[in-house]
């Protein structure tokens, strides 16, 4: 089992959300979150006065698939996420050890 946490561009989320579910991922886990990359942020203008925004907005989704289907899912959150313009993010797979369904105590693949 793998967990896969993908950095994105907040409007990208919904399009990210809607591939997903078309190759039979089913749920997933979204948070707002800031930081910045080799962008080091941006200066923003606001009424005549420069601010300068450290940490830009963006959304981190995780979800967790089979060793089987984490590539598929990876390749799917990249390709619907991509913009091609610096700060599109980033996707993070790690391997998961174990998986505990609270309601009914399944445990491994049966419980994602």
């Amino acid at each position: 089992m793998k967990k896969i946490e993908a950095i994105i561009k907040p409007f990208k989320l919904d399009q990210v959300k809607d591939a997903l579910n078309e190759i039979g991922i089913q749920g997933m886990t979204v948070t707002e979150v800031k930081g910045y990359g080799r962008q080091k942020g941006h200066v923003e203008l606001y009424r005549g006065a420069e601010y300068d925004i450290a940490f830009i907005p963006k959304v981190k989704i995780e979800v967790v698939t089979s060793d089987a289907m984490a590539s598929r899912a990876a390749s799917t959150i990249e390709g619907s996420a991509k913009t091609g313009t610096i700060g599109d993010g980033k996707i993070f797979i790690f391997p998961l050890e174990e998986i505990v369904r609270i309601r009914t105590g399944e445990r491994g693949e049966s419980a994602i």
